[in-house]
């Protein structure tokens, strides 16, 4: 193991073995209108491929209000370091406020009721967002989504106000982060039965399958 990228947070018992029958969950924690979250997600979408069987927790921490962004710099950064294309629409109007709080709202809905649904809808908002030029701030913008991906969520969902389910993610947010000692975000945690990783996203934004590789090595560690 590698303590340079990665560091072991034992949750119950450090000195139990993982087995070929012990649970893996993953947990990010990202903002929708944040570009390093987006930058981040291709790692997700990598392990997610490479651990089909890991159960999927994508925690939006509803960081953008309205009075804020990321801006210019940031995105050009993350354009720089992954790679990753940012439309046009989207460049325009970088430096204006955004507000993710809908986005919560719809992604917190959908860890309860649509789990395995929640990344590829990630991506497609995503895509909306930083491609398409797509603010995700009223109940329309959600309508291509709603769409392609048959849902029905209520109308609480959109908004201007964090639903329950979004309070609900936040209070999971808060327990990780103190877990592994951190506020900021995006953030990569994953647990292996009694054991969980936090996973360095930084080193391997520019080479997403790089990140398979190293959790496959931390696993091995762990057997």
């Amino acid at each position: 193991m590698t303590q340079e990228l990665f560091t072991e947070l034992p949750i119950s018992d450090p000195e139990t073995p993982i087995s070929e029958n012990s649970s893996k969950d993953l947990y990010f924690i990202f903002d929708s209108h944040c570009p390093w979250s987006y930058g981040a997600t291709p790692l997700v979408n990598a392990l997610h491929q490479a651990y089909p069987e890991m159960n999927i927790h994508l925690l939006h921490s509803a960081h953008y209000n309205g009075t804020d962004s990321a801006g210019e710099e940031q995105m050009e950064e993350v354009a720089k370091l992954t790679g990753l294309k940012f439309g046009r629409d989207h460049i325009r109007y970088v430096n204006s406020p955004k507000s993710s709080l809908k986005t919560a709202n719809l992604m917190g809905w959908m860890q309860s009721k649509q789990p395995k649904k929640v990344l590829a809808v990630l991506n497609t908002l995503q895509r909306a967002h930083f491609i398409e030029g797509n603010p995700l701030g009223t109940k329309h913008d959600f309508n291509d989504v709603v769409e392609k991906f048959k849902l029905s969520p209520s109308n609480k969902v959109f908004k201007d106000e964090l639903s329950s389910e979004a309070e609900y993610v936040l209070s999971d947010i808060a327990e990780i982060q103190e877990m592994i000692g951190t506020n900021s975000f995006p953030a990569l945690v994953i647990t292996i039965g009694d054991h969980a990783i936090f996973v360095d996203h930084s080193k391997y934004l520019s080479n997403p399958q790089g990140v398979v590789a190293a959790v496959e090595k931390e696993i091995a560690a762990l057997k």
